[in-house]
């Protein structure tokens, strides 16, 4: 049985280990600054009197959420990450690696058009402007892939995240690894286009900034509370920010069950993308009263840990079928 219980105590370690770093916003170093954070803003509204008879734990949300059936799931999920990726994202990558794009793709397409550059172009400003594209590129793809996984095809698998019912920083890892392969897919393609034509301007001499082993724009946004985006604490930056950059609150409005809110802020860290789309909502300093997940009986389905692997693929497969056998009647509607 060590060949079950090995990769599987193997991917709980690491991720426990992985706690401990600036690799992500789920290292204990973010967590403590979003956790910061709340406290100030709780002692803010305390003083304020919002609160007189409420300690910081229930403003996180206290133990309907933190013990809640799904921020347990959730807790499960992160730990299981490594161990489905190693089952079935990493197999997918090395099966489609030989059609994947690459940087050497790039530079070798480039240095066939314009024949190859040896410029050695590595001032600082450089370094600094590439880790400012790379961010973008990044933010800007996951914005279009998120939104691409509300759509009617896709949305099954997104359902998964959706269907938290009380919101706590792990679940952020609450995605299916059917989209988490999509993304890194489309995101390796987006990266392999721009570190290609970046690499062959600098002659292949360049390195991102990065602050404790990160990238520094990376570094900048995980400090900004990030954490609190999937959790009960109301932080929002007002609306002239709100266009720019993304708020805890406004994703929390995301996650909304409430029409209003639905297909609004599908931006991560910049709200940007949602202004420039039509996608934009904007919050206040007031709290709105919120409820997340979905309907309820997928809210039910969604606790159970099979459900979540494996109900978006015959749930999808449904739809299809469906489509294909009575296509007047879906060209009708």
């Amino acid at each position: 049985m060590d060949f079950i219980f090995a990769p599987l105590w193997s991917s709980v370690t690491n991720t426990i280990i992985g706690l401990f770093d600036f690799n992500g916003r789920l290292g204990l170093p973010f967590l403590t600054i979003s956790l910061l954070i709340a406290y100030i803003l709780f002692r803010v509204q305390y003083k304020r009197g919002d609160h007189p008879h409420q300690g910081f734990a229930r403003f996180l949300g206290g133990r309907q959420v933190w013990w809640h059936r799904s921020a347990r799931l959730d807790y499960l999920f992160y730990f299981l990450r490594p161990l489905l990726h190693a089952i079935f994202i990493a197999p997918a990558l090395l099966w489609l690696s030989p059609v994947l794009l690459t940087t050497d793709n790039v530079i070798q397409v480039l240095s066939a058009w314009f024949s190859e550059n040896n410029a050695q172009n590595t001032s600082t400003t450089v370094m600094f402007l590439y880790g400012f594209g790379a961010f973008l590129v990044n933010d800007f793809t996951h914005y279009w892939v998120h939104r691409a996984f509300h759509s009617r095809w896709l949305w099954e698998f997104h359902k998964v995240h959706h269907s938290a019912v009380v919101m706590v920083p792990v679940t952020a890892s609450r995605i299916h690894f059917f989209e988490r392969l999509c993304e890194v897919i489309i995101k390796g393609f987006m990266f392999a286009l721009y570190n290609g034509i970046i690499f062959w301007f600098c002659g292949g001499k360049v390195n991102n900034v990065t602050l404790l082993g990160i990238g520094y724009l990376s570094f900048i946004f995980n400090s900004l509370a990030s954490n609190l985006r999937h959790s009960h604490v109301w932080f929002s930056f007002g609306p002239r920010l709100e266009h720019v950059l993304n708020s805890p609150a406004q994703h929390q409005i995301h996650h909304s069950r409430d029409p209003r809110h639905y297909s609004r802020n599908f931006g991560v860290n910049l709200s940007l993308w949602d202004w420039m789309f039509g996608t934009l909502y904007i919050t206040t300093t007031k709290p709105e009263p919120l409820e997340f997940g979905v309907m309820p009986k997928d809210n039910e389905r969604y606790q159970q840990l099979h459900n979540l692997l494996f109900r978006p693929f015959w749930v999808t497969a449904a739809k299809l079928w469906h489509q294909l056998t009575h296509p007047r009647i879906n060209q009708k509607r």
